[in-house]
């Protein structure tokens, strides 16, 4: 359990970041039973800087790492004021590869997903190629792969969702290119007796963006919300760091995955109709719900790790407080309504 009670509102940035990384005594307890120091590829996205910052609090007697090409200095400069030492790095060249610390704990962050139908190559070569490489160059790391719920086909809303054990079936590139992700490092985690997890992860809600931020700025702005999605799993992304840092402790070899999401299939409908309550909007929509779709079964991540510390009604009013007092959003919309795949 987290040592502090939750909040009714998240007043600003500053408050969210530090929300997002404040570790429990399991995830603590976790890291301080793993040999070595921890290094975070992929650093620079939206869940890896709160990652690398819960990780530096949870350990403080561990080097954590945080590699990324740091296109932005300002993410850069933010990690590095938390304590987390910072390398640039292009991890699709070999030779870059091969000059980083060999830390015996990696968590693989790196991925492009949004304008990835207009770029097949790229995204191939990064969701792809690049984890080969990766997996190929840290032969005697434990790892924690992240991976998307996409790998999975649609399930009837009538079941409980997809498990970890449900064939992989996907519509659109994006989505394949993510099972190669997988496939690379199940190889060589067989390979090279290198234990590792795969994080199978939707939909992380921070407040700048996410599912429930998404819909919430439409409600906002009387926009219709689309029901082509009609049901979605969500969990709050501090829930999301404690699961997959204490992940690493889980690592199997072969690399196995576990899904991770929040216990509720949530109804985008009714999810929409609590935000205009709370936002004193009426709510419009368009779209038709469809009878399968993504959904994920986290039963065995919750078995693990127990279930998440903040529950959906609390999502929703920070969510609701965050957009209605205008603050800063990422302007990144997790294009969950697409149902052919294509980002």
């Amino acid at each position: 359990m987290l040592d502090q009670p939750l909040p009714h509102s998240i007043q600003d940035t500053e408050m969210l970041e530090e929300m997002l990384s404040r570790p429990d005594a399991a995830t603590e307890a976790s890291l301080a039973a793993l040999d070595g120091d921890i290094l975070v590829l992929g650093v620079a996205g939206k869940v890896g800087p709160s990652l690398a910052r819960m990780a530096a609090r949870a350990a403080p007697g561990k080097r954590v790492i945080g590699v990324s090409r740091f296109s932005d200095p300002e993410a850069r400069r933010q990690l590095d004021d938390w304590g987390i030492e910072t390398i640039q790095c292009d991890l699709t060249s070999r030779d870059e590869l091969a000059r980083l610390p060999r830390a015996k704990n990696v968590v693989f962050m790196a991925g492009h997903k949004f304008g990835s139908s207009k770029n097949q190559g790229l995204t191939w070569a990064m969701n792809t190629y690049l984890p080969g490489l990766v997996a190929e160059t840290f032969t005697d790391a434990r790892f924690a792969v992240f991976s998307t719920g996409c790998v999975y086909s649609f399930v009837p809303l009538v079941d409980i969702g997809a498990d970890e054990d449900t064939p992989l079936d996907p519509p659109g590139e994006y989505a394949q290119s993510c099972i190669g992700r997988e496939r690379m490092f199940e190889h060589f985690s067989t390979v090279n007796g290198a234990p590792g997890r795969i994080i199978r992860l939707n939909y992380a809600i921070d407040l700048r963006y996410g599912v429930i931020c998404d819909i919430a700025q439409k409600v906002a702005a009387g926009l219709p919300v689309d029901l082509s999605i009609g049901h979605v799993n969500v969990i709050w992304q501090g829930d999301v760091n404690r699961f997959s840092l204490r992940a690493l402790s889980e690592a199997t070899v072969p690399a196995s995955a576990l899904n991770v999401s929040g216990p509720e299939t949530i109804s985008v409908r009714w999810l929409a109709t609590e935000l205009g309550k709370r936002l004193g909007k009426e709510v419009t929509f368009t779209g038709t719900p469809q009878p399968e779709l993504w959904l994920s079964n986290s039963a065995e991540a919750f078995r693990l790790f127990g279930y998440p510390e903040v529950p959906l009604a609390r999502l929703i009013d920070w969510q609701a407080d965050w957009i209605a007092r205008d603050m800063p959003t990422l302007g990144k919309p997790t294009k969950f309504e697409s149902r052919d795949g294509r980002y």
